[in-house]
């Protein structure tokens, strides 16, 4: 036993992971009513919500606090990236939609939505979440407002004394601590997810759903696996694949079953030390791209949009889809950070195109009946995205530094 506990100490995180994914099939299958083993999988996740605000909250406190003058950061080529990107993915979702136009199967009895009623009241949202007291914000997982705090905080301390950054960066490395031993954890939790979504959801509903499951999850691969390499590689002008599989594999697998951009921060801040990112600036984009880095959202909103536009028989010229798109995916940062949250915006496009509001709650039924698959591939995608283009901008940093010093020796 204690040979077998060393051995699985030894193997790598991704590889536990796997084992956990097999192991929670394997018993799905065997013991498919053995439903307490979910309780693994809730744990775990939970954990990981638990322990992302109060992460951010230090992390973005002590990032500023300890930064020194002249040291960048790189945070406007990451916003540049997180808007070309979220436009791209919208774009590519558009595509698809006109390239295999779907008809969905509108259900009778759906889940009951409380959506925004327009771009106004999404907007309003937005600036109430941003001036919201800060331990509301830490309580409710209010990403926005956890940022503002923690920068003006962060701010503020930089002109206090050395003994006190050091109390702050003592209580940063404590935090990550923890979070490190919940991510050890990552396996138990992705067993107890796999076999929820197996035993318990079932996955025979989507049988009927196949034709717009793969415009979506093509639509997604297409995004990261050839959309944001080209970004990576015209920004940083390297190799943009051994960047992109690293953090689909260490990233987005967790992503996929967590289902929550949120819960997935401590993961992408891990990856992000492991890939010496700096720190100055992931501790700060990283639970930022959380919430307004929505290319995975972008597509659902597009393609189920423009599906009820094709059941229905309204036709979209191409440009006006693009417009609503964009709008629609900028607008979800309002509804980030949640399993389902992309799914609340389409009542708002839908409406922008003459859809009738109950429709819009059938597509949105639509949606949460494939959101087993959609929604896991759509924040797999957003939250691995975030720590491309962390990387990449750091990267297209590094290569105009190397430009300048061969024309300075020219």
């Amino acid at each position: 036993m204690k040979n077998a506990w060393q051995w699985w100490k030894d193997q790598n995180l991704v590889i536990q992971i796997i084992m956990g994914m097999l192991l929670g099939l394997l018993l799905a299958v065997v013991v498919p009513d053995a439903t307490w083993l979910a309780i693994f999988g809730t744990l775990f996740v939970s954990a990981l919500k638990a322990v992302a605000p109060i992460l951010v909250f230090v992390l973005v406190i002590a990032a500023i606090a300890q930064h020194k003058k002249g040291v960048k950061t790189n945070m406007r080529t990451v916003l540049g990236l997180y808007f070309v990107g979220t436009f791209m993915a919208g774009l590519v979702g558009v595509l698809a939609s006109f390239l295999f136009p779907t008809s969905l199967q509108l259900v009778k009895s759906t889940q009951k939505i409380d959506a925004p009623s327009g771009i106004g009241e999404v907007l309003n949202n937005l600036l109430l979440k941003l001036v919201d007291n800060p331990i509301n914000a830490l309580s409710q997982a209010n990403y926005i407002g956890i940022l503002a705090w923690a920068i003006l905080i962060g701010f503020a301390l930089r002109h206090a004394s050395v003994s006190t950054k050091v109390v702050i960066q003592d209580i940063s490395v404590a935090i990550s601590a923890i979070v490190n031993n919940v991510i050890q954890l990552a396996p138990f939790g992705i067993m107890g997810l796999v076999y929820q979504a197996v035993a318990v959801n079932g996955l025979g509903a989507l049988a009927d759903y196949g034709r717009l499951l793969f415009v979506l999850i093509g639509a997604m691969l297409v995004v990261a696996l050839v959309v944001n390499p080209l970004i990576v590689f015209v920004a940083a002008r390297r190799n943009p694949y051994p960047l992109v599989f690293a953090t689909l594999r260490e990233s987005g697998v967790t992503a996929f079953f967590t289902r929550s951009s949120a819960a997935n921060i401590p993961v992408n801040m891990r990856l992000s030390e492991k890939l010496g990112l700096n720190p100055d600036t992931y501790a700060i984009s990283i639970p930022l791209g959380a919430t307004i880095n929505m290319a995975g959202a972008a597509i659902t909103i597009s393609v189920l949009s423009l599906a009820a536009a094709h059941t229905l028989g309204i036709t979209v010229d191409f440009w006006t889809a693009v417009i609503l798109v964009l709008l629609s995916a900028v607008s979800a940062a309002g509804a980030s950070g949640v399993a389902g949250g992309s799914l609340l915006l389409i009542p708002m496009v839908t409406s922008l195109l003459g859809i009738p509001g109950d429709i819009a709650a059938q597509v949105v039924g639509v949606g949460f009946i494939i959101g087993v698959i959609q929604d896991s591939a759509e924040t797999a995608l957003n939250s691995s995205s975030d720590v491309v283009f962390t990387a990449t901008a750091e990267y297209a940093q590094e290569f105009i530094g190397n430009r300048s010093r061969e024309v300075a020796v020219d």
